[in-house]
């Protein structure tokens, strides 16, 4: 037996965001804005309680979330959502800002904190309070998942949690949010949307409907993100991203990630890494790992993004996959961990613990090629300075 889960109403395309008005209405009385600073800055928060109030909607707004959420975060959000009575909660920006808010949502009608609920061992009992997500980058597709990453300030771990009542109540995706996303971000959030989508469709939890949406998203997000890095007034480019973001999420929250996912939450945690950075940073590593478990499968998705590859082996299509990857992040400028400023001793005597907490968070099980503690510390050491224009080296 298989299960789609997904919001209740997904609203997409451009000037939609002028929907949050009425969506809001319909949904309470009151509503808490979560968001960022940067948000703010830009006015988008404005333009948020611009729209609230020709609706006749009060509001509060928190907007103290960083580039990676935290459970101080999640506290002081909870706190002005108890204080001023909200109904209904509001996230505005990327993915750290709509986990914050997924995390109020649910935590202000049940019990505990949010560590409580890790590895399922708390379920969500009460309904939490419905919540609007709107996201400003292409890339997280939190919008539309089950799922919300915290980090615990106490124990610098990346808490994945997964439970259907994380999944927002309405999804209003516009495209033209994202026009003012930086190319650094824009590249960063593109390649985490096209990880979710890999890692999707090669989960051993793969399934008829999430293989559909996987597919869909990587034909796109290859075909688009290097326009909208290299243009970002590219509303097309834009706009086929924003769509392919929320295919993604829709498809990696139904059949769940893998071991990029799995090694990425460590370095974010430990070397405040943005999580679509330290994802970029894994993929083509990962990906040579994991390939001779998964020929089939990358071969597909390397005859969908380059036609020619129809009259080569599987073997050999696979292999032009983690090229043409290699390439894309050659094109986009990712950083190696090394470029990016991790300093090497820190490294080493963070890499033993990073594995772990890389197994324990569970999704390297759901990897083609399940890799042990000591496959794990190999990877992050050859992830360390990873060249994108070298020959890659066997795993075994």
């Amino acid at each position: 037996m298989y299960e789609l889960l997904m919001p209740s109403r997904v609203v997409y395309g451009r000037e939609t965001f002028a929907e949050v008005g009425p969506q809001a209405k319909a949904l309470g009385t009151k509503a808490l804005i979560v968001s960022d600073p940067v948000m703010e800055k830009i006015g988008l928060v404005a333009r948020c309680e611009q729209y609230l109030r020709q609706v006749g909607m009060t509001f509060a707004k928190y907007t103290g979330v960083d580039t990676e959420p935290t459970d101080v975060h999640v506290k002081e959000a909870l706190d002005v959502c108890r204080s001023e009575q909200c109904d209904v909660i509001i996230a505005l920006g990327g993915g750290s800002s709509i986990d914050a808010a997924k995390a109020v949502a649910v935590m202000m009608t049940n019990e505990g904190t949010i560590s409580d609920y890790v590895g399922n061992q708390k379920r969500f009992i009460e309904k939490p309070l419905p919540l609007i997500a709107i996201p400003t980058t292409a890339g997280t597709g939190s919008e539309v998942t089950k799922v919300t990453v915290i980090i615990n300030t106490k124990t610098d771990v990346k808490m994945m949690i997964s439970q259907p009542a994380l999944l927002p109540t309405v999804a209003i995706v516009d495209p033209l949010l994202t026009v003012s996303c930086p190319p650094s971000v824009t590249a960063a959030t593109g390649v985490d949307a096209l990880c979710h989508a890999i890692e999707a469709y090669i989960s051993r939890r793969a399934h008829s409907v999430t293989d559909v949406l996987a597919l869909s998203a990587i034909e796109a997000i290859v075909g688009h993100l290097r326009r909208a890095y290299e243009n970002g007034e590219d509303v097309e480019a834009r706009e086929k991203m924003a769509i392919a973001a929320m295919k993604a999420g829709m498809a990696f929250s139904n059949a769940s990630v893998t071991l990029v996912h799995g090694m990425s939450r460590p370095i974010g945690a430990l070397f405040h890494v943005p999580h679509g950075v330290s994802n970029a940073m894994l993929l083509p590593g990962v990906l040579e790992f994991t390939k001779d478990s998964a020929i089939e499968r990358l071969a597909v998705i390397a005859r969908i993004i380059k036609p020619p590859l129809q009259d080569v082996s599987d073997t050999e299509a696979a292999d032009a996959l983690v090229e043409e990857v290699k390439q894309l992040c050659r094109d986009l400028h990712i950083p190696n961990m090394k470029t990016w400023g991790i300093d090497k001793t820190a490294f080493d005597k963070a890499v033993d613990k990073m594995a772990a907490d890389a197994l324990a968070s569970g999704s390297p099980f759901n990897n083609p090629k399940v890799p042990t503690h000591e496959e794990i510390v190999a990877l992050y050491h050859y992830c360390y300075d990873y060249q994108y224009d070298t020959n890659p080296i066997s795993h075994g």
